[in-house]
């Protein structure tokens, strides 16, 4: 089951906040798909608007603290510094800097359902630069598509080996 909630944006005027989320069911244990996500250098393997990414910081446990990210979106490329925040059934992060947002805060919640979790994605972002309203739902669109399904695919494919 997957459900999708619109996104909103306020694409007249100063402001362009724009949130999403979206929710898919995998077939792995929470576990299993943190190790996945934690897999920062992969991502770009899974997640076209990702051209590279690199650890900066590590937590004690070696999950990713602080990473580097090359992103391309809506005709833009942005290097954009990211940094984690992680628990048992979660994992969230927060921008620290990049050239084309002002802000953005992202995670996923992980709900164990029996051999299943759902998961949950939702994004919050703040353009520094002005994006026609289409583009940016879009955008917001394919990138919360590839956060869950492609999140799925890839969790399917490192499970098989």
């Amino acid at each position: 089951m997957i459900s999708i909630r619109t996104p909103t944006a306020v694409v007249y005027g100063l402001a362009m906040a724009t949130k999403d989320s979206r929710e898919v069911v995998i077939d792995a244990t929470p576990e299993q798909i943190l190790d996945v996500i934690a897999d920062v250098e992969s991502t770009p393997d899974w997640s076209p608007q990702y051209q590279k990414a690199e650890v900066l910081d590590r937590f004690d446990n070696g999950r990713p603290k602080q990473v580097k990210m090359t992103v391309k979106a809506a005709g833009l490329t942005d290097e954009q510094v990211i940094e984690y925040t992680w628990g048992d059934n979660e994992v969230t992060w927060t921008l620290v800097s990049a050239s084309q947002l002002k802000a953005q805060d992202a995670g996923y919640t992980l709900t164990p359902e029996g051999t299943k979790t759902r998961v949950r994605f939702d994004i919050s972002i703040d353009l520094s630069v002005p994006l026609p309203g289409f583009i940016l739902k879009r955008t917001m669109k394919g990138g919360v598509e590839t956060a869950t399904e492609g999140l799925k695919k890839q969790v399917h494919k490192v499970l098989k080996g």
